[in-house]
């Protein structure tokens, strides 16, 4: 472990997962706050669709699976606001949609494509200095966002209703959050993998809200266990060679079942000496 840390290759891996588990954390716990989780899989799984047809169409698969991303994230708020289309309807049709896209288009293109076990599975390994200059700048902009428009984004997560009533920007803040939802999720795809994405966008929150009942608090700590949790799956991928997405999505896991054992005990002592 220690020789490793003098690789470039391990220090970015670091460094991203840090960054990653910041901005994943705050995405997050707005995503399970509106109980928008199936948001995540419907646009990763959409994004499937734009590494189809990048990889057929010669250009970068990152570039077009950030176009897809955005488009659909936008095309199910927008589905949902104007057309009342229920949120999970319209996930269900991003979803099978962009999955169909990419399917077609990989069945298409000449040859092997090696490159697309490491976008389906994630390989934080191959992370570069140049995603880690994308995940930093995506970072601020998001701290700074919720800075700006923390109980805006509060009031709409909470309860949209109550928002427009108050005459809060809500359409702003949803369209603004999906976006950032999604190109959250193209930035996260190099660290687990299309097929594993929803757990990092949900798992640290599920972990955190067991204890926490304040979104400020739910996020700080979703933020802790996300980096605990990653850098524990990374080392124990240098100890068994097994990819490191597979283990981190168990460590959170494991860390879940845990901590709702621990807080079911501590919830029974207190009955008890009640």
């Amino acid at each position: 472990m220690t020789e490793l840390l003098g690789y470039t290759f391990f220090q970015n891996a670091i460094i991203g997962i840090l960054i990653i588990s910041i901005s994943a954390a705050i995405i997050g716990s707005y995503i399970v706050t509106r109980r928008l989780v199936a948001i995540s899989g419907g646009v990763t799984h959409a994004c499937f669709g734009g590494l189809g047809l990048g990889y057929y169409l010669g250009f970068n698969p990152i570039l077009m699976a950030s176009v897809f991303a955005v488009a659909s994230s936008i095309g199910v708020e927008w589905m949902a606001s104007r057309y009342k289309v229920r949120e999970d309807s319209a996930i269900a049709v991003v979803w099978s949609l962009g999955m169909a896209i990419g399917v077609l288009f990989i069945f298409l293109t000449p040859g092997y494509v090696p490159e697309l076990n490491s976008f389906l599975f994630g390989n934080i390994l191959t992370i570069t200095a140049s995603d880690l200059w994308a995940f930093g700048i995506y970072t601020i902009v998001l701290i700074v966002f919720f800075a700006l428009f923390y109980r805006k984004i509060i009031a709409c997560a909470f309860d949209r209703d109550f928002a427009q009533v108050m005459h809060l920007p809500v359409k702003f803040i949803s369209y603004s959050m999906t976006v950032l939802i999604a190109v959250c999720i193209v930035l996260t795809i190099r660290l687990v993998g299309l097929m594993l994405l929803m757990s990092m966008l949900s798992l640290p929150q599920m972990i955190a809200e067991i204890y926490c009942h304040k979104f400020k608090s739910m996020m700080l700590l979703s933020i802790a266990i996300s980096m605990v949790c990653c850098l524990v799956g990374l080392f124990f991928t240098t100890i068994i060679d097994v990819p490191c997405s597979a283990i981190i999505v168990i460590v959170m896991v494991i860390t879940y079942v845990v901590a709702r054992l621990t807080k079911q005990l501590l919830d029974y002592r207190k009955c008890n000496k009640a």
